[in-house]
């Protein structure tokens, strides 16, 4: 695999499980957009600068505190092809958004206060709660 030459190639996904992780990596993507919809494109990104009455806790939000950065990891973990130098990029990239969201939630709890901490005790940090996750599509 020349296209690898510069990093160790750790394993490659055969056959079919290639398509399964880029499936789901595809499944990520379009979960990130939505994500991103949801927050606003420009508020992400740092172009609007308005504060929100109150935090997002609904959609993907009311499965897990951070999607954003879940679905960033599931992303770069579905990779089929893993290189010494992506394994690298995951796991920093993972401690990166660990690092984050803990910053992000001290913020948040000092914004919001009480309703932010009822929050963190309704939604997990960063693995979906996945019961709660099909119990809401079931029921809508």
């Amino acid at each position: 695999m020349s296209v690898y030459r510069h990093s160790d190639v750790l394993y490659v996904a055969p056959g079919v499980w290639s398509l399964i992780m880029y499936l789901l990596q595809l499944v990520a993507v379009v979960i990130l957009v939505s994500c991103l919809l949801q927050t606003g494109v420009g508020e992400f990104i740092g172009f609007s600068k308005s504060l929100p009455s109150s935090f997002i806790n609904s959609g993907w939000y009311s499965i897990v505190r951070h999607p954003l950065y879940f679905f960033s990891t599931m992303f770069m973990m579905m990779n089929p092809v893993m290189t010494s130098q992506w394994l690298i990029l995951t796991i920093m990239g993972t401690a990166y958004f660990i690092t984050g969201g803990l910053i992000e939630e001290r913020r948040l709890k000092a914004e919001f206060g009480e309703a932010y901490r009822l929050y963190q005790q309704r939604v997990p940090f960063l693995i979906p709660n996945l019961a709660k996750f099909r119990w809401s599509v079931i029921s809508s």
